[in-house]
């Protein structure tokens, strides 16, 4: 089994090659209200310069379905998150315009509807993952803070076994360890517990980042 790995909110080409050499499988982009907020011109600008092999998700929260193609368009992006306020139809046209060569995941807030939630975006067969986030009042991610690993391994992360689950909220170079140790997730989304102020990473926590979450799947 190998770990997928996703450093988010990149907001420059120097930010994303900083995942890039980490040896991060994604990176990703924010198109969103966030102080990681990036239009498509600076994504598109952004993407040329990225190896090819390196997956360039975009992140939605509030974007219709033709946004959202827009903006894979213009910005060549590998694949989308999905926020829950996205329909159940967006995957469905997503896939119908660019085929599975589009990674789709959707967004699941942990709580008390979280397993739920995460069994029915798995068992939809335009959705490749689900990334199990947290969230407070005011951001829908990106909030540096992280959920109950315990429950959550209870709940959502043991009750849909084979499902491809990534965990995302809070995680850091200092806890990355014990976050894949519990939850074994697919995959791992790290944003601001990479940064150096909002916007702008710490090319010593990237490095971190992917070395202690590839050695804690060795582990």
């Amino acid at each position: 089994m190998s770990l997928w790995v996703k450093i988010c909110a990149n907001t420059s080409l120097e930010d994303a090659m900083l995942a890039v050499d980490a040896g991060a499988d994604a990176v990703g982009f924010v198109f969103a209200p966030s102080p990681r907020r990036v239009t498509a011109k600076q994504v598109a600008a952004i993407v040329p310069g990225l190896p090819s092999q390196v997956e360039k998700i975009g992140v939605f929260v509030d974007a219709s379905a033709a946004e959202i193609a827009s903006a894979v368009r213009t910005c060549r992006l590998t694949g989308v998150q999905l926020h829950p306020d996205a329909g159940a139809d967006v995957p469905t046209n997503l896939r119908a315009e660019f085929g599975a060569g589009l990674r789709i995941l959707r967004v699941v807030h942990f709580g008390a509807d979280a397993a739920e939630n995460a069994a029915a975006y798995a068992s939809d067969a335009n959705v490749d993952g689900v990334l199990v986030d947290s969230r407070t009042a005011t951001a829908v991610g990106g909030t540096g803070i992280a959920f109950d690993w315990n429950e959550a391994r209870r709940t959502v992360f043991g009750g849909n076994a084979g499902a491809k689950l990534v965990a995302a909220g809070g995680l850091n170079p200092d806890n990355v360890t014990e976050a894949i140790a519990i939850l074994q997730p697919w995959g791992v989304d790290v944003a601001s517990g990479v940064e150096a102020t909002p916007g702008k990473k710490d090319a010593a926590k990237v490095q971190a980042f992917v070395v202690q979450a590839r050695a804690a799947l060795k582990g």
